[in-house]
């Protein structure tokens, strides 16, 4: 984003000050005025630069249609929905109205958008609303935007309001890694968990980075259960020039997209470590696993493993997945370790990364990537799998906080593509780096960074997909007690988890005794 975090930080703590003080909205409703807005400064910005395109063509009266801007990734705005219009609007105004017809006037003229903008302005003071706008005027936002507010308002204000902090978005750094590996220049995209579109805004992206058009390069498909969720999705991609099909379902048990073989690529941050998930549903009444569960169901009380069988049915014969699993999944014992080999022994397991802690807002604990990739299965790699250790590289923005900058983004995904015999890029700045690791230009094994690990080595180790076990510790590397921090991850995990439960938990009594007391 071109204003730094902190900046952005300090303006969403302004806006949400006034919406706490000055309203009856809840932390976890600041979302959707505040996003709209900034979803019109977004609109506006890309509409002018299409109008100033399209004005040339046309004479005297003839003006350029709505379907004109819609086909230069551009949402079409009517005059009265414009948000320099609205900000030099007269202190006597009613912008509540005004509001509510500006967002009315957008879903009229882009059908995409119906039923995605708000319309409850009119509840909201009318100088609350003159002081967002004031707040919002300056911000210069890029890239995923809605997901990082998203997730920093979810995060620091609703947690007490959701399932779990950070469940349904992941860091922008964290997507471009992910994008990176898979390389999705063409084809379908399918999230079944997909949040506020991060992962398709991110693919966007990267096929315009490499000089083409995303509308005409890739097709969108997701899945997202919350419908404010949703509905923030759609603004996104809306914003960003794409469209795509969206539902509104639960993934575990819905399968709007008949997924089965179908997707070029799947990308996702499913819900870690989910309990309660009714398996009696996903089986028919012969007992038979739904097909979207090749490997069978664990018989444990967690479904990261449901969603990583559904990812991998999810891929066409070629197909590629990338999506952020709880530490936990990589060395799970039982019916998880019998569903990881089954997993490993198709050969379509392509990549395993580890990431450190603190990566994401709202979940302190440490991640890692897993990448599939069927196409692999009958090659030359078809019973090797690269690892890579990344908890040492990153850059600390705040005492909590870490991110991955370009240039880390890049040599990551330049050890993938070594792996594969692709040719490295080098944009970003990572040359330096890859020249100290990679002196010839060729993938190799480097200690505590990357190994290529066979079928048999990763048997040996009883199926593990943890890459501390095969990558090592490079002399110097601060691992006093691997082993001991691996624990102590995991049971952070599970407090997080318990944590996350308790809060569920607590909300349901709340609203029991609410129903008691009101009957």
């Amino acid at each position: 984003m071109a204003t730094d975090l902190q900046g952005f930080s300090r303006t969403l703590f302004a806006a949400a000050d006034q919406l706490w003080t000055n309203s009856a909205l809840r932390p976890d409703q600041y979302a959707q005025p505040v996003l709209a807005l900034i979803a019109l400064r977004q609109m506006e910005a890309r509409f002018e630069a299409v109008h100033a395109e399209l004005a040339p063509q046309y004479k005297g009266r003839l003006k350029p249609a709505p379907a004109d801007y819609q086909a230069k990734g551009a949402v079409f705005l009517p005059e009265n929905a414009r948000f320099s219009r609205l900000l030099a609007l007269p202190g006597t105004a009613d912008l509540g109205a005004e509001l509510n017809a500006a967002m009315k006037g957008i879903a009229d003229t882009n059908p995409d958008l119906a039923g995605a903008l708000p319309q409850g302005y009119a509840g909201l003071p009318n100088d609350v609303l003159s002081e967002l706008l004031r707040l919002l005027a300056p911000l210069k936002i890029e890239g995923d935007a809605y997901g990082l507010i998203f997730e920093y308002f979810m995060g620091q204000f609703a947690s007490s309001f959701m399932q779990k902090g950070g469940e349904y978005f992941t860091p922008a750094s964290i997507v471009k890694l992910i994008v990176e590996v898979i390389e999705p220049y063409h084809g379908t995209i399918f999230d079944p968990a997909c949040g506020s579109g991060g992962m398709f805004v991110h693919s966007a992206e990267f096929v315009r980075r490499h000089h083409k058009s995303p509308s005409k390069e890739i097709s969108v498909y997701g899945v997202e259960k919350m419908n404010d969720t949703l509905r923030l999705c759609r603004m996104n991609l809306a914003v960003h020039g794409l469209s795509g099909d969206l539902r509104e379902a639960n993934s575990y048990y819905d399968d709007p997209h008949k997924l089965i073989g179908r997707f070029d690529f799947v990308m996702a941050n499913p819900p870690f470590n989910q309990s309660e998930v009714d398996r009696a549903k996903l089986v028919n009444a012969v007992g038979k696993v739904d097909a979207r569960f090749p490997f069978g169901l664990p018989t444990v009380n967690n479904a990261n493993y449901i969603w990583i069988s559904l990812f991998y049915a999810a891929l066409n014969p070629t197909g590629r997945a990338g999506f952020v699993m709880a530490n936990s999944a990589s060395d799970a014992n039982g019916s998880e370790r019998e569903l990881r080999r089954h997993l490993i022994e198709t050969g379509a397991v392509d990549c395993i990364v580890a990431v450190g802690p603190n990566m994401f807002f709202t979940v302190t604990l440490p991640v890692t990537l897993w990448f599939l990739d069927k196409g692999k299965a009958k090659g030359p790699r078809g019973d090797k799998v690269l690892f890579v250790d990344a908890r040492h590289l990153f850059r600390q923005v705040t005492r909590a906080h870490r991110t991955f900058d370009a240039d880390h983004v890049e040599f990551l995904g330049n050890i993938v593509r070594c792996w594969r015999g692709e040719k490295v890029e080098a944009e970003a700045g990572s040359a330096p780096r890859m020249a100290d690791t990679f002196p010839n230009g060729k993938y190799r094994d480097v200690l505590g960074l990357c190994k290529i690990a066979s079928r048999e080595e990763i048997k040996a180790q009883d199926w593990s997909l943890n890459p501390g076990r095969y990558v090592g510790v490079a002399p110097g590397q601060a691992y006093d007690d691997i082993e001991f921090k691996e624990k102590l991850g995991a049971l952070q995990e599970e407090l997080e988890g318990l944590d996350a439960a308790a809060t569920q938990l607590q909300t349901r009594i709340a609203q029991n005794v609410a129903v008691l007391l009101n009957g």
